[in-house]
């Protein structure tokens, strides 16, 4: 982030102190567009990266893998439905959960951590 704010400060002095106006725009315009280019490199790609392999793993869900939710709950996916599953969280309780509320697909033998909640 101190980049950005480095790059910021640069296009401040480039627009100030300019007596005329078509000077210190042509110099800002090319400023701004490097700008926004780094924005995107670095905040709105790696985001939409993560988001990709979210849906993937969301679509790869079957009966029988172990699940965490938002939420914080933990549970075994029981059945498969459109827009949601129905998860065993205990025995003889299951819950309806909405698809978008898996954080992470566990393994059979894994651990909890802090970590995941992230």
């Amino acid at each position: 982030m101190n980049e950005v704010y480095g790059l910021m400060a640069v296009i401040a002095q480039a627009g100030g102190g300019q007596g005329g106006g078509g000077a210190g725009l042509a110099q800002m315009l090319p400023m701004m567009v490097i700008f926004l280019l780094i924005m995107y490199f670095m905040m709105i790609r790696p985001q939409q990266r993560k988001e990709k392999e979210r849906i993937k793993m969301i679509e790869a869900i079957k009966s029988g893998d172990k699940v965490l939710f938002c939420g914080g709950i933990l549970g075994i996916v029981a059945n498969v439905k459109e827009g949601t599953f129905i998860v065993k969280i205990a025995d003889n309780v299951k819950v309806e959960v909405a698809r978008g509320a898996v954080m992470k697909v566990l393994e059979k033998d894994d651990k909890v951590t802090t970590e995941d909640a992230k």
